[in-house]
């Protein structure tokens, strides 16, 4: 898993310089890292609240099928791995508005 993450990473940044136009503005410079700081922030995070709710998701299945009481105490754990996004998205947003 971590040599196709990392393979995913260095292919992305290897094939930036391939689609960047050559530019003198500073301003378009400093706007394009914002967007790509912004499309990093949310696509990471994405990956990790999924990996996070897979691993928590496998968990809360094996602890019900053995006492099915604990449906409902593996909720909220779920619903923390997914905040992770939401956290994602509001720094990106934060990012592209500031």
């Amino acid at each position: 898993m971590r040599r196709k993450l990392f393979f995913v990473c260095m292919l992305l940044v290897l094939t930036l310089p391939v689609f960047s136009q050559e530019s003198n503005d500073a301003a378009d410079t400093a706007a394009a890292w914002k967007y790509i700081s912004a499309a990093l922030a949310v696509g990471l995070s994405c990956i990790a609240g999924g990996i996070a709710v897979a691993r928590i998701g496998a968990a809360a299945m094996g602890a019900m099928s053995e006492n099915p009481e604990l449906s409902g105490k593996a909720l909220p754990y779920a619903g923390l791995a997914e905040g992770i996004c939401l956290w994602g998205f509001l720094v990106a947003l934060l990012i592209l508005i500031l």
